[in-house]
């Protein structure tokens, strides 16, 4: 997936599109890479300066007189930059955008510390798609980038009713690009936020839908496993290693929804290619209060049964609005799930009934091994209530 930046203004001859990593330097000066000014004496004669890494552009003021602001705001050491942003440089207002190569930005979703999602179009068949932008810290190395990339194709390979759609990745600079299949619905987590804990049958519809993509997924035939010798060859099975009601999306009518689990084998992909500290995310990945305590002392080495518990952990979630421990503020996280006990549900809920509550807790067992190993297991326990 190619990326490419682009820089517009009602006032500039034609546009000025970046494919390549490049500097442009804006301002009045003949040296300038992008001349801008008509006599504007508020533009500098070096004004300010883009870092472009298609799909990443970052800018920062060169000491002009008068400033540069990016949609109204000052900029103020550097700031990077996201599609649809407008730069102002004197009287000139740049549009920044970027392009993906088969895709049209539509809008903007949401964003985060670690990103952005854009909705966008495919322009081979008109699908909306969701465009997942994610920053790290510092660029990437080739031998790294070009790992992630291998190691995603895993994901790509999945092809199942329950797994969100993977439609292609690319990388620049310090950002990668994730294109999925879109969900109108949003997510899990969306949904418990606007109406509070779930019904029973709903949360247990989806939850089966999960273990269903899980089931699949553990199974599937992948066509890249990295072996010691530092070759690789096709395997079978993917583990998720961060099921969360975040990654579970729904598509379809309110009363009958499909869940459509996300981002699998992300975590993974950026731990492969030596970049598990490349995001926020950290080495771990994934939010801790949906983590095993397995998965915790040994994540490099997470099995499926760490995605079984991760999927229970998320009913807990769906059913109470708590994960299946407490963590109290100012504690560290990581050894609370190392040294505190998983919750009863009934303790959170009394109303839960108690022969679910039952098979919920059997499947949070996870010292000093996890007890439900299989997704399969933890369906058909569902199955029988």
């Amino acid at each position: 997936m190619r990326s490419t930046v682009t820089l517009s203004a009602d006032d500039l001859v034609r546009d000025k599109v970046f494919r390549e990593p490049a500097s442009c330097v804006i301002g009045r000066s003949l040296d300038c890479d992008l001349r801008l000014g008509n006599g504007d004496k508020r533009v500098s004669r070096r004004h300010c300066v883009l870092e472009i890494d298609p799909p990443e552009a970052r800018l920062r003021d060169l000491g002009s007189r008068n400033g540069t602001r990016v949609n109204g705001e000052p900029v103020t050491g550097e700031v990077r930059l996201l599609h649809g942003d407008e730069i102002s440089v004197g009287a000139t207002v740049l549009r920044f955008s970027v392009g993906l190569s088969g895709y049209e930005l539509v809008r903007k979703l949401g964003q985060g510390s670690q990103g952005v999602v854009h909705l966008a179009r495919d322009l081979a068949d008109g699908d909306l798609v969701a465009i997942k932008t994610l920053w790290g810290e510092d660029a990437v190395d080739p031998k790294a980038r070009n790992a992630f990339l291998r190691e995603i194709e895993n994901t790509r390979a999945l092809d199942h009713p329950n797994v969100l759609e993977f439609r292609g990745a690319g990388a620049g600079g310090s950002a990668f690009v994730l294109a999925t299949g879109y969900c109108a619905g949003g997510s899990v987590a969306d949904l418990v936020a606007r109406r509070g804990p779930l019904p029973v049958a709903e949360a247990v519809s989806i939850t089966l839908q999960v273990l269903e993509a899980l089931t699949y997924a553990h199974q599937a035939p992948i066509p890249w496993v990295g072996l010691a010798d530092g070759g690789s060859a096709p395997g079978v099975g993917l583990v998720h290693r961060d099921v969360k009601p975040h990654n579970i999306f729904l598509t379809g009518p309110d009363d009958d929804p499909i869940a459509k689990l996300a981002d699998f084998g992300l975590a993974k992909a950026f731990d492969r290619a030596g970049l598990s500290g490349h995001t926020r995310t950290g080495a771990l990945g994934g939010s801790v209060a949906f983590l095993p305590r397995p998965q915790i002392v040994d994540y490099k080495y997470a099995k499926p049964e760490v995605d079984v518990w991760a999927a229970a952990a998320s009913l807990y979630w769906m059913l109470t609005g708590a994960s299946p421990r407490t963590f109290p503020p100012g504690e560290d996280p990581v050894l609370v799930v190392l040294t505190d006990p998983v919750v009863p549900i009934r303790e959170r809920d009394a109303t839960i009934p108690a022969a679910l509550a039952a098979v919920i807790d059997a499947a949070l067992v996870d010292t000093p091994r996890i007890a439900v190993t299989r997704a399969e297991d933890l369906a058909a326990a569902l199955w029988a209530l």
